[in-house]
């Protein structure tokens, strides 16, 4: 496999460079997890991914829980659909719990308090309330549990891993939570062997080509978890290529139908959101830095995934977005003076952004 090849079927299989997808809902399924702690981005990222969809059509969707946002995997924020959401908390909240504990005994919280907490909350919200953080801290005060403000970030991350409550609809630009249970579906608890194997066929399926090195890092499970859920993936759907002397796992189709063939009709180029899943979806990313030396009077510095410009699937610049009076400006910041051919990719790159941001489709 080469690094074109490698780079076409990530962009393929992120749903990118062409999509079968329609709604935010779907892309959301598709990914499974989308890292979504910087929200204006992260709803770019999956109209990225859609054609057509303003911001204003991921923010209903976000609204209306069709998607939510939440702490799973590693212990930030993501993007999950309803139907995901409880398998996923059941199978990464462990790991996410254990990466929290030493914090949780730095700030003295424990899990009396926290059982304590998750009671008056649900009777804060029950009957389809909607509240911000601010607002449950002073129900909480008002039980005598006063919480300084990285306190009640920790008991709000705990009701979350104790599927307690999820994201609510926004109030304004505030963001609420809401009774897990008012906003998800029932379901039957999902065995760990099956949300783990469950997990890898859809890492791999929408992320792929990947190590396994790359899914563990991704989800916060162990090396051997990760092995052991890539192990239980059906043969006949995935199969492996070597790059570089690392053996990546990639599926034989994805839900366009391009079956292991270099994309070169299809567009590579576009905007980059932080901390996209194009980028932190795998620990090695190495293939989409330009190893062109960049330009002394290069502007800007080249913190990793701020906002990059991504041209033919490779880092070539950054971006930044400004409102000027009422009007919407993309700054563009490329390493090097791009040809005509990229300066034109560039251009409609920004386009589509300012489409988005503008609600102009």
């Amino acid at each position: 496999m080469t690094k074109a090849a490698l780079l076409n079927h990530r962009l393929v299989n992120q749903q990118i460079s062409e999509t079968v997808f329609k709604t935010p809902q779907e892309i959301v399924s598709w990914m499974v997890a989308m890292q979504a702690q910087e929200y204006a981005m992260s709803k770019w990222a999956i109209a990225l991914r859609l054609k057509g969809v303003t911001e204003q059509d991921v923010e209903k969707a976000f609204n209306e829980g069709l998607i939510l946002r939440t702490h799973l995997l590693r212990p930030t924020w993501h993007f999950v659909t309803p139907t995901d959401i409880r398998w996923l908390i059941g199978l990464t909240a462990p790991r996410v719990e254990a990466v929290m504990a030493f914090y949780n005994r730095e700030l003295g919280l424990e899990r009396n308090l926290f059982n304590k907490c998750n009671n008056l909350i649900t009777k804060a919200l029950e009957g389809g309330k909607h509240l911000t953080r601010a607002a449950i801290a002073a129900e909480l005060l008002r039980s005598d549990i006063p919480l300084n403000g990285r306190q009640i970030g920790h008991v709000m991350m705990q009701a979350e891993l104790d599927c307690i409550v999820c994201s609510g609809a926004r109030q304004g630009k505030q963001f609420t939570y809401a009774l897990f249970d008012e906003r998800v579906p029932a379901a039957k608890p999902m065995p760990r062997e099956e949300a783990l194997a469950l997990l890898a066929h859809k890492y791999f399926s929408s992320r792929g080509p990947a190590t396994i090195k790359d899914f563990s890092v991704w989800s916060g499970l162990t090396l051997t978890e990760a092995k052991k859920g890539a192990a239980s993936m059906s043969s006949s759907a995935f199969f492996e290529e070597t790059f570089e002397g690392k053996t990546y796992i990639l599926p034989f189709e994805n839900p366009s139908g391009i079956f292991n063939r270099a994309v070169t009709s299809l567009s590579k180029s576009f905007l980059m959101p932080d901390y996209d899943e194009y980028g932190m979806g795998y620990i090695d990313r190495s293939a989409i830095f330009n190893p062109i030396k960049i330009t002394p009077d290069f502007k800007r510095n080249n913190p990793v995934f701020n906002r990059m410009i991504i041209i033919d699937g490779i880092i070539e610049g950054t971006w930044q977005r400004t409102l000027k009076g009422k009007s919407l400006v993309v700054e563009t910041f490329p390493f090097h003076t791009l040809n005509k051919i990229q300066s034109s990719a560039l251009s409609k790159a920004v386009e589509r952004f300012v489409n988005f941001a503008e609600h102009k489709w």
